[in-house]
């Protein structure tokens, strides 16, 4: 049983954590073990095995002693690269950072999820600067999707060692952030569950930033109910607030127009495939038009991303030094893009993301909206490393669907719907507009099931 502690959900091993039927010390030097034997050394860039073991023995002393702080007492998590750890530098998956002064405390929501009883593990590998939805880093290596059985392929990102470390069961949970799609599109990628919460839900102080007017956080984890206790836990709650909703009577709302331009047939396949699923078990589709899907993507033909904008801000005086020589020439080439963006520019942005999340808010309205979280599976990495141009096109399609949510400021969970080409893992996506959140992981709890269908 020990060997498989990290390829349990965090509801399995909280169950025998609780029991007593497992202790967290064993769990963690078992989790440790597990890393160490694992062949592909670009999950993680930092393990944390002495904070963690003595995490894990003030654990089991509380569970012993009758005093457990709740359901995530014991749970190993790791860390997307983002985050503080204190007495380490945060790198956000870059050597230019390697060298920055120890954070002095830990991030708010590591310090929220330590006091909840986890046990922090170490910090995953990421695209640098998060500036990516491939997961490819040329400093620490990338991450193979543990998916792919035919040839080496991307994980997805920027939360690239996250998805990998929790599908290829190393841990039950990885946190990540997401700014355009980078928790649901490697959920998407490895066949896992990620959820992204609207904006602001949870608190950001210790995390690096990519675009403060677009970041969220969100955990990458084996369910939606894993997904609930640990965002209730991220909102300092004790106990999980989230009630499952009836399928029968869940209105969906599938978009007709962008999502599924291009999309492998493999995909839809797999999409259609779970909709119907849907059905049988009482929930409504129907599907429509989103204007407002195509006015962003003109808004970016016109202004630029604002994530790009933002990001060009965050890096200017960095673009402009020696540390540029230092970075990924990939992730330089597409921020210093944001320097085409004027400040009216920006604000033109900013007023027409207003407008437009006004709109598609009253269209929507308190209906839960489907898609295919990417419109292909992972692609090979091989390619995608020699052919800049090819890794430009792939990113921007990969990121589509995703970033759309960001900038209409929704929440989304990814969960897996079947396979596609190759046999790779296709995940649904279901959405609400922001603040929402309950209602979506509500639909989601009750949809788990349905939406899987027969992946594992």
């Amino acid at each position: 049983m020990s060997k498989s502690f990290g390829a349990m959900s965090v509801a399995q091993l909280s169950v025998l954590i609780q029991s007593g039927a497992a202790d967290p010390v064993d769990v963690a030097e078992t989790v440790f073990e597990s890393i160490a034997n694992y062949a592909d050394k670009a999950v993680f860039t930092t393990l944390l095995e002495g904070r963690a073991m003595e995490e894990a023995r003030a654990s089991s002393k509380r569970l012993r002693e009758g005093r457990s702080l709740g359901l995530l007492d014991g749970i190993p998590i790791a860390w997307k690269d983002l985050f503080d750890i204190e007495g380490l530098p945060t790198t956000a998956g870059s050597v230019v950072l390697a060298a920055t002064a120890p954070a002095s405390c830990d991030a708010a929501i590591v310090g929220l999820l330590r006091r909840a009883g986890m046990v922090a593990i170490g910090r995953t590998n990421m695209s640098e600067f998060a500036f990516s939805g491939l997961g490819i880093n040329p400093h620490y290596g990338t991450p193979v999707n543990p998916r792919g059985t035919d040839l080496p392929r991307i994980p997805g990102g920027s939360s690239s060692g996250a998805g990998v470390a929790v599908a290829a069961g190393l841990v039950p949970v990885a946190m990540g952030t997401d700014t355009g799609g980078s928790v649901r599109i490697p959920a998407a990628f490895n066949g896992i569950v990620g959820y992204k919460a609207t904006s602001g839900r949870h608190v950001m102080d210790g995390v690096y930033p990519l675009a403060k007017s677009l970041d969220s956080l969100g955990p990458l984890c084996r369910s939606v109910r894993d997904a609930v206790w640990i965002d209730a836990a991220m909102r300092g709650l004790t106990a999980p607030d989230v009630i499952e909703r009836p399928l029968r009577g869940l209105e969906l709302l599938v978009p007709e127009n962008v999502v599924f331009d291009a999309a492998e047939p493999g995909v839809v396949a797999a999409f259609e495939a779970a909709l119907e699923r849907f059905q049988s078990a009482g929930a409504s589709v129907s599907r429509t038009i989103i204007p407002a899907f195509n006015e962003i993507l003109d808004l970016m033909t016109r202004y630029g991303p604002l994530v790009t904008a933002e990001a060009f801000a965050l890096h200017q005086e960095r673009l402009a030094g020696p540390d540029a020589e230092r970075m990924d020439h990939r992730v330089v080439m597409r921020t210093r893009l944001g320097s085409r963006t004027t400040a009216p520019d920006y604000i033109a942005i900013l007023e027409a993301r207003r407008r437009l999340i006004g709109g598609v808010d009253r269209l929507v309205g308190d209906r839960i909206l489907a898609f295919p979280t990417v419109a292909h599976v992972a692609p090979p990495i091989a390619p995608l490393e020699e052919n800049d141009e090819l890794f430009f096109a792939t990113n921007n399609r990969t990121l589509r669907n995703t970033a759309l949510g960001n900038f209409l400021d929704w929440c989304g969970a990814s969960i897996p719907c079947g396979t596609g080409e190759s046999g790779m893992p296709v995940g649904l996506l279901l959405s609400a507009t922001a603040s929402r959140d309950e209602a979506l992981l509500g639909a989601a709890l009750a949809a788990e099931a349905v939406v899987r269908g027969d992946f594992v």
